[in-house]
């Protein structure tokens, strides 16, 4: 099965599945020397973890990190960084039902269709599950960017379905404390609220976006061809699961904006050339400019909803379904940290490649 790793130089490579007995991942190219806390990975997997508030599935996971190896007395050592992370709280009987149909709008006919056959308790390898290795992963990338260009990462939930926050990044105030729906804004994430509490009354399930500013940038990140900055972070957010779009700087608002009014200008401040306005989103011809690197990633619904739907039996039978089991009903505050990884794997990634062993 290809597709398990990521990155090139700062590279991570995953394992487990949804059901397993845990899942886990190996950090590779984190140089030596870096400051590495444990503790901060593990508050990490707390954001991601199930179960934390109401809104999210009620699956109880302790999420623990054990670190097998690549730390040693608080520092990393150069070599590759094992990690693993146990499953105690399946209930596998949920899926029995599932053995033999595809739910609608998830894995289990492509799954089928490529490998020839699929684990369908929780969906395996296709659960979002999985995505624990990339926080824990996210985090130690997060914690070197931090030793090394002091690098903020800052993720928030920025609509859920029609609920949408009005205000920019600059006019957010990051020193409150985290909410449970991971919205800055604690008159929004009421609204937000209200409606998932509305969706998961009906059985249904609703989608939104996360928006992610990164602070400090260097300029110079990204290579100009085909693994430009912006487009590595698109294939990392797309990578996600449920997510359905990306856009960077003002994204698919450019298509209706003028060559004047879309440009970025240049001036000094400081002895530094930087840009009046930022609709580049901090990325051009493929590499960092130095600004605040802004983008946006949408989620669709979650898939599996308590309401009757049709679909087919692996025999090609006509059937109805209602999905049982513990799921979440909006994706979106969990999926917080998960955005916030993978931006970190990326600008690690970039980073490193111009860069020696050890900083």
């Amino acid at each position: 099965m290809a597709g398990n790793s990521f990155g090139q130089v700062f590279r991570l490579t995953t394992f487990g599945e949804s059901h397993g007995a845990a899942i886990g991942g190996i950090v590779d190219g984190c140089p030596a020397g870096v400051p590495i806390s444990v503790e901060e990975v593990q508050r990490d997997l707390d954001r991601r973890r199930p179960g934390q508030s109401d809104l999210s599935t009620p699956r109880k996971e302790s999420d623990t990190v054990s670190i097998h190896s690549g730390i040693f007395e608080g520092r990393s050592t150069g070599h590759p960084i094992a990690f693993s992370i146990p499953n105690s709280n399946q209930r596998s009987k949920d899926y029995d039902a599932l053995k033999d149909t595809y739910r609608p709008s998830h894995a289990d006919y492509t799954y089928q269709a490529k490998y020839g056959i699929r684990d369908h308790r929780g969906g395996g390898r296709s659960s979002a599950r999985e995505t624990a290795c990339r926080v824990a992963a996210g985090s130690i990338a997060k914690q070197m960017l931090h030793a090394a260009l002091k690098l903020e990462v800052r993720a928030y939930v920025s609509a859920i379905a029609e609920a949408e926050l009005k205000l920019s990044a600059g006019e957010l105030d990051f020193s409150l404390p985290e909410n449970e729906l991971r919205c800055p804004h604690p008159a929004t994430a009421a609204e937000m609220r209200k409606l998932i509490e509305a969706a998961r009354e009906r059985g249904d399930t609703l989608g939104g976006v996360v928006s992610c500013v990164l602070r400090n940038m260097p300029a110079g990140l990204g290579e100009p061809v085909f693994d430009k900055l912006h487009a590595d972070l698109g294939k990392a957010m797309l990578s996600i699961n449920a997510v359905k779009g990306f856009e960077i700087g003002s994204g698919f608002q450019a298509a209706r904006m003028r060559g004047s009014e879309h440009n970025d200008a240049f001036e000094m401040r400081d002895g530094k050339a930087v840009t009046d306005t930022n609709h580049s989103g901090g990325v051009q011809g493929g590499i960092s400019n130095g600004m605040d690197i802004h983008f946006r990633v949408a989620f669709k619904p979650v898939a599996s909803i308590k309401l009757p739907q049709n679909t087919v039996t692996r025999s090609g039978d006509a059937t109805r379904i209602e999905i049982g089991g513990r799921h979440d009903p909006c994706v979106l505050p969990r999926a917080v940290p998960i955005v916030e990884a993978m931006a970190a794997l990326v600008i690690a990634d970039h980073y490193l490649r111009n860069r020696s062993a050890a900083l």
